[in-house]
């Protein structure tokens, strides 16, 4: 049943969820443990329409698809190889019906979709300013990775068009972009609702931060307790976070 999903190069990873699995590169950019983190600090309402800005391989509409009540998830992707093996991998988990897949740049989706057309969105950007860290010679790493086809600033920007009035916002970041990120989330009317950092054990410096914001929201940052990630248990954050 698998093989004719695979392509040259590629493997399917079980997800330990429901059944779940991934087609992802044997050599190319995999997913990690900050979008698991996030599909875990995601709360949305019953019914929802949620889009994932940069999906990837889709993992975040896949597990969002388990983890929340969401009527439909779409997952924009500009990568046409990756955008087509997050397509292979809603096909093979049979989830067409609750998952779309769209090949291009989330930039443009204001022109696909409409404005206010979106309970939630649920990111996870490249981390990097271009010219700063390592760029890996591979391209897709290196999308991934840096804001090549995306600035931050742009990024929230589309994401407050998207959104309803009183739409949700969840990223995941690096802490040393909190000012930045929340310099531009006011700036476009999303308003910064909670925060929580995580850092590799106690003791450790914070290396991830998980953002919620609110379009249209009052003034009021909720700095939620530190999650250590050599204590996470997957699901467990779920029962915790109240949005």
């Amino acid at each position: 049943m698998e093989q004719p999903f695979l392509k040259e190069g590629e493997r399917l990873d079980d997800l330990q969820l429901n059944g779940l699995k991934i087609i992802q590169k044997t050599d190319g950019f995999c997913f990690g443990i900050d979008a698991i983190l996030l599909s875990d600090y995601v709360r949305v309402e019953k019914n929802s329409k949620v889009v994932d800005l940069g999906t990837g391989t889709g993992i975040l509409p896949l597990l969002l698809s388990v983890k929340t009540k969401a009527a439909h998830i779409t997952g924009i992707e500009i990568q046409p190889p990756i955008a087509d093996m997050a397509k292979r991998t809603v096909e093979y988990n049979k989830l067409s019906d609750k998952i779309q897949i769209v090949e291009g740049d989330f930039l443009k989706a204001v022109d696909w979709f409409g404005t206010k057309s979106f309970d939630a969105v649920v990111t996870n950007p490249p981390y990097r300013k271009v010219g700063t860290g390592f760029v890996n010679p591979s391209d897709n790493k290196a999308i991934s990775r840096h804001e090549i086809h995306c600035t931050l600033e742009s990024l929230i920007s589309v994401s407050s068009k998207l959104l309803k009035d009183y739409g949700r916002f969840f990223m995941i970041h690096r802490p040393e972009r909190l000012v930045d990120i929340f310099y531009s989330m006011r700036k476009y009317r999303i308003e910064p609702k909670s925060i929580r950092l995580v850092h590799p054990k106690f003791g450790k410096p914070a290396n991830l931060v998980l953002i919620y914001g609110l379009k249209f929201g009052n003034p009021q940052l909720t700095v939620e307790e530190p999650l250590y990630t050599i204590d996470y248990v997957p699901g467990k954050m779920r029962d915790q976070y109240e949005a």
